[in-house]
């Protein structure tokens, strides 16, 4: 906690007098401080409720051929629930940002996920498909908070130097939540009919919220403002604005600078454009999956179902070579480079990118190969594992180039900094944190991964699943050349930013 007072002769202590900051390295309120059991704890509970989100995006695909019976739709209307709902996990930071700013994290999740349940319920009751459409889109608007929140939580708890051992298991969340969704969505379609996949959505968001409600608030403006408020003295400067200021300030920051990174900064506009792609290619498999299997190998609807195992299985295994290959190859090279260089220099984000170096040629092989095995003198477990493979790389890509992005422009969300010396405040607004570039990652990412499931079908259906996937190895191959252009230019390229990039 920063300290203005005269020094006390007799206890050689400084009165307290404003909660600025925090007390020391060691202060017992900053979560990275708290137990280790209660960090565990915590971020696992935000971790399960973001999985929640894909979860709940994709268990609907497997009902979708019979809400176009019951509803007499045909079948590109009936997956527009699909898309609507990840138009809404695009939007939803323009609700879950504003409340943060103000309330902090817990409170985010405890006001937007009750919402998204009914939102939820209400799409399993809806009596036409606009009413279906409508509340699916709302429901990933209120969904969305759990994933900004969750990676911002992540960060709240997490020091630099151990941030990708835990964002190699949540950037894993959103892939194996979107994989899971297809499989238990086949058994229970089948079962019990397409409105389940919807109430079993119901009954997992209120299991996984049950465990947010005994976290703690990680946010560290919101920990000092109450801090300050117990103790009867001045905490973080609070920043007065109009109606019309507060609009104008979140549009900035959600909205514009977003976009604005998105269109002129070529790390960003990159960053997202591939992974954007990756987050798309997901749900192309979650709609054609089963129309391959189904037609190519007879597959009944549970067979389709269990199709999705090598996904699954791909996305499981992603954050231990992510893990290893930060232990044995980026670790020790940041020892190396700060034993031998100055405290002011930095060390260049580039080094993040080494998965990504490794799966960039990865993935458009393991697209090839299941594009042209599909066929039924080839058994159906070997598509099935190239799909894993597949799965495997997009995150070994996806995961690196989400921390080489982060490093680069600073922390995922922004908070109020105090500088005694100058006794200024500065806000997110002032800072152009890696927020912005985080807020352009979820809106890229989860408009493609709407508009893919559009054509997907489609394309399958017309080019047959060899030249379909080859189009799509074929976008993957273009892009594998964007982690090496970084690592050869990627000090060159920060350095033309006209936004101040991390230190």
């Amino acid at each position: 906690m920063s300290k203005e007072a005269n020094t006390n002769n007799e206890t050689g202590r400084t009165p307290i007098t404003h909660a600025r900051d925090w007390n020391g390295s060691n202060d017992p309120g900053d979560p990275r401080n708290f137990s280790l059991l209660r960090r565990i704890y915590s971020t696992t509970a935000v971790t399960l409720l973001a999985f929640v989100t894909t979860f709940a995006a994709s268990i609907y695909s497997p009902g979708s051929e019979e809400v176009a019976r019951n509803f007499s739709v045909s079948d590109e209307v009936a997956i527009l629930p699909l898309a609507f709902y990840n138009l809404g996990l695009a939007a939803g930071p323009l609700i879950g940002s504003p409340v943060s700013e103000t309330s902090g994290r817990k409170v985010v999740l405890l006001i937007t996920t009750p919402c998204f349940a009914l939102f939820t319920l209400g799409a399993g009751f809806s009596d036409g498909i606009v009413a279906l459409i409508v509340c699916r889109f709302f429901a990933g608007v209120f969904a969305a908070p759990a994933v900004g929140n969750a990676s911002a939580t992540l960060t709240d708890y997490t020091s630099g130097r151990y941030r990708a051992i835990s964002f190699a298991f949540y950037y894993s969340i959103p892939t194996f939540g979107a994989a899971l969704g297809p499989l238990v969505g086949g058994f229970v379609a089948e079962a019990r009919g397409w409105r389940w996949t919807l109430f079993t959505t119901v009954i997992l968001t209120v299991a996984f919220y049950i465990p947010i409600l005994f976290t703690k608030e990680s946010y560290k403006k919101t920990i000092l403002q109450r801090r300050a408020k117990t103790l009867g003295i001045e905490g973080p400067p609070q920043v007065e604005r109009t109606t019309t200021e507060t609009v104008r300030y979140f549009a900035t920051t959600l909205l514009f600078r977003p976009l604005h990174m998105l269109l002129t900064e070529p790390i960003v506009t990159l960053v997202c454009l591939y992974n954007a792609f990756l987050f798309g290619l997901i749900y192309t498999f979650v709609v054609a999956a089963p129309w391959i299997y189904k037609t190519y190998y007879g597959f009944s609807v549970s067979g389709q179902s269990l199709s999705f195992l090598g996904m699954i299985t791909g996305t499981a295994i992603a954050p231990f070579p992510l893990i290893l290959i930060d232990h044995f190859i980026y670790q020790p090279r940041l020892k190396r480079f700060r034993e031998t260089k100055s405290e002011e220099e930095r060390f260049p984000p580039e080094y993040r990118l080494y998965p990504a170096l490794i799966a960039s040629f990865i993935l458009p092989a393991g697209l090839f190969t299941f594009a042209w095995t599909v066929r039924p003198d080839v058994p159906a477990i070997v598509p099935i594992v190239f799909q894993g493979v597949t799965a495997l790389a997009s995150l070994l890509i996806y995961a690196s180039a989400n921390l080489f992005m982060m490093d680069a422009y600073g922390p995922l969300y922004g908070e109020s900094y105090y500088i005694p010396a100058r006794n200024v405040s500065i806000t997110p607004a002032d800072l152009p944190t890696g927020a912005s570039a985080a807020g352009a990652a979820m809106l890229s990412r989860y408009t493609l991964s709407a508009a893919f499931p559009l054509f997907a079908l489609k394309m399958y259906q017309a080019l047959g699943v060899g030249w379909a996937t080859s189009l799509l190895a074929f976008c993957t191959l273009a892009m594998a050349p964007i982690p090496w252009l970084f690592w050869k230019f990627g000090e060159e390229i920060r350095r033309k930013s006209r936004y101040e990039t991390s230190a």
